[in-house]
This record gives C-alpha cells, sequence and structure tokens, in this order.
C-alpha cells in the first residue's frame, strides 16, 4: 500500500482522515483541533460552497485556503453525490442528461447547469489540493441499465474533466500541480466496476475513488460492493472509500486496499453527546484487531452517572478534554447547554480518530 499521499500543501501519511467541513468549517469545532487530532487535511463541498458564498468570492479571496484560513490539505468533492441524492429523492429537483445535470435547487424556473468543465473550473476557483471528477452516482441495489449509463456517463464526463484540469494546469502561475481523482462506479455489478475502474486508468488519475452509495437497502454496510470497487482500482494509485465512515468500517476498508477516508461521523456523533473510547486502552496489544471487531465503545456524556466523576473520558487519549477535564464536567456543560461541550467532545472525537490511523499506520 502506498504510505503517503503528496499535496501542494504537503505530503500526508496514509492512511488518512479527513474530517468534513462542508461549509469550510469544522462542525462545533476548530482547525486547531483537527490540528491537534493528527489529522492532516479535510473535505469541502463543492455543491454547497459553490451556492453559498460561491466560487468567485472564494478565489477573490485567495480560495479555500484563503478564505478559511486552513493550511492543511483541501480535498473537494464534485457535488455529483448531492445533486443524485436530491434528484432521487424528487424528480422535481432535475435531471442527468447525457452532457450535464440540470439542477433546480427551489424545484422552480430557476436551474443551475452542472457540467464536467464547470465543476473542475470551480474547484480551481477553491484552490483545492485533491479535486474529484464529476460522476453520475447510483444505489448498488439500481438495474444493470442503470449501471451501465452510470458508468458510461463517468467515464465520459471523467475524460472531460481530466482535459479541463490539464488546460487549467497550464494556466496556474504558482507552477503546483494539484491532485486529481476519478470515481468508478459500477454499482454491485463486478463487470462494470472492473470495466469502469479500466477505461478511468486509460484517462488517468491521481487516484480513484468509491463511487455510489456502499449501504444495502437496509442500511448496512455493504463490503462486498466496497471490495468490488477497491479490486477495481489500480493498485499503485490512492484508494479512497468516500463518505466512510465509522471507525471498524475504516479498519475493513484498509484491508481492501483503501488508505484515505472522510465522514461526518466523528464531529456529528460528538454533537449529539456520543464520544467514543478505545474498549481495553489504546495499549491493547490488539489494536483495532481485536477478534471481535469491537475495539470501542461510547461514553454517553449526559449518562447521570458521569456528574460526580471526576476521571478524564479517556485517561489514555491526549486530546484537550481528556488532559483538562472530567467527566463530571463534561456533563456539567452538556446538562446547561454551553457550546464547548460540543467543541471539547468534537476535538476527543476527532483525536480518537487520528488515533485510530496512527495505530493504521503503525501496522
Amino acid at each position: 500500500m502506498i504510505d503517503s499521499l503528496h499535496t501542494p500543501s504537503g505530503a500526508i501519511p496514509l492512511p488518512a482522515f479527513f474530517p468534513d467541513a462542508t461549509y469550510g468549517g469544522v462542525r462545533a469545532g476548530s482547525f486547531a483541533d483537527v490540528y491537534a487530532a493528527g489529522l492532516f487535511g479535510l473535505e469541502m463541498n463543492s455543491y454547497h460552497m459553490m451556492t453559498k458564498p460561491g466560487a468567485k468570492l472564494i478565489k477573490s479571496l485567495g480560495g479555500l485556503h484563503g478564505f478559511t484560513g486552513y493550511k492543511g490539505a483541501i480535498l473537494t468533492d464534485s457535488g455529483g453525490f448531492q445533486l443524485y441524492s436530491l434528484i432521487r429523492e424528487n424528480s422535481a429537483y432535475g435531471e442527468i442528461r447525457d452532457n450535464e445535470i440540470i439542477f433546480r435547487p427551489d424545484m422552480g424556473e430557476k436551474k443551475l447547469i452542472f457540467t464536467p468543465e464547470k465543476c473542475i473550473q470551480a474547484q480551481f476557483q477553491y484552490g483545492s489540493d485533491i479535486m474529484m471528477a464529476l460522476d453520475m452516482c447510483t444505489h448498488p441495489d439500481d438495474p444493470y441499465e442503470v449501471q451501465k449509463r452510470s458508468v458510461d456517463l463517468t467515464v465520459a464526463w471523467s475524460k472531460r474533466c481530466k482535459e479541463e484540469f490539464e488546460k487549467l494546469c497550464k494556466q496556474k502561475k504558482d507552477g503546483q500541480r494539484p491532485l486529481l481523482f476519478g470515481i468508478v462506479q459500477g454499482g454491485s455489478d463486478p463487470d462494470l466496476r472492473r470495466e469502469c475502474g479500466r477505461r478511468l486508468e486509460e484517462i488517468g488519475f491521481d487516484g480513484y475513488g468509491f463511487g455510489g452509495w456502499p449501504l444495502g437497502s437496509n442500511g448496512e454496510l455493504r463490503p462486498d460492493v466496497l471490495k468490488m470497487g477497491a479490486d477495481a482500482m489500480p493498485d499503485n494509485k490512492i484508494k479512497y472509500a468516500m463518505g466512510l465512515g465509522r471507525p471498524e468500517e475504516i479498519v475493513k476498508c484498509v484491508d481492501m486496499g483503501y488508505s484515505l477516508f472522510d465522514c461526518v461521523i466523528p464531529t456529528r456523533e460528538a454533537r449529539h453527546q456520543r464520544l467514543y473510547v478505545f474498549a481495553d486502552g489504546c495499549e491493547n496489544p490488539d489494536g483495532v484487531r481485536r477478534p471481535d471487531g469491537k475495539f470501542y465503545k461510547f461514553h454517553y456524556a449526559m449518562d447521570d452517572k458521569h456528574a460526580r466523576d471526576g476521571r478524564p473520558v479517556d485517561e489514555n487519549c491526549d486530546c484537550e478534554l481528556c488532559r483538562r477535564h472530567s467527566k463530571a464536567y463534561l456533563h456539567h456543560l452538556f446538562k446547561v447547554n454551553d457550546p464547548s461541550a460540543m467543541r471539547l467532545a468534537t476535538a476527543h472525537n476527532l483525536r480518537f480518530y487520528g488515533r485510530v490511523m496512527e495505530l493504521l499506520r503503525d501496522e
């Protein structure tokens, strides 16, 4: 497996987890918390940043790095997944055409046109370190005709993205070349996954992302589909499990060959008073490889039993919360709705993910 990812903002040891900063900020956290957690990049959402505050404004303020002040690596998605999700939910939001995606944000007359070229142009305006090509997303259970169209459109759009990417790279004055990843579609059909991976490899990308929805109709992870996606990607390139995941999912995906991850889960769980704690301490010789797979548990901050507990949430954790404060103090902050409760919990969960990455890298 490749051990590092080199970006214009520095080298990133792999495996790596990027917290989601959808609108350019870490929910209930700070960039300092990300640095302190031992995490080296953030994922930001192209579609949301395009609508608020807009790509032109962001460019005028120095791109996402200048606009946000974040110094680490920034990965932006293409926005395709968000558009697919909304259109799938209600066709009044728009339609996916062969050459473009038509999106109606208010389901009315106003429409936005997304093309592969516009997708790349926006990400250059953002000054992203890692850019994603526009793809047509599907659900694993969609019929063959839908999956086949997805593969054909994804490949055609990816080719257009790569051409626009190369054109804009030549126009860059700083000489720093960002990275461009393609996205492998194909649903749960192994032949289509392989076909998509092969055709994308012919175009040539710096890395490859898992495309589509990795969950089945029951909401459970589909490891068979994720493995299918990883096997369809070239082994000499970064494999990115987009939108994953839970700690145990990340461990499984690393075994499949994936080395880059992003997800809202650690920050979301923190806001809901759920903090990750290693089941037997971080020094457990099994690390994240416990036979039963249950290497962590949740600390529920609002449980009454913590109200008078002077111990830290995790005695082996070096985050700000665990170094300075007790379970009782965090319980109190949540009980009185003090905003610092969510920030401290977020810093802790991010550090937990940083420690999981460190354990995986040390294997």
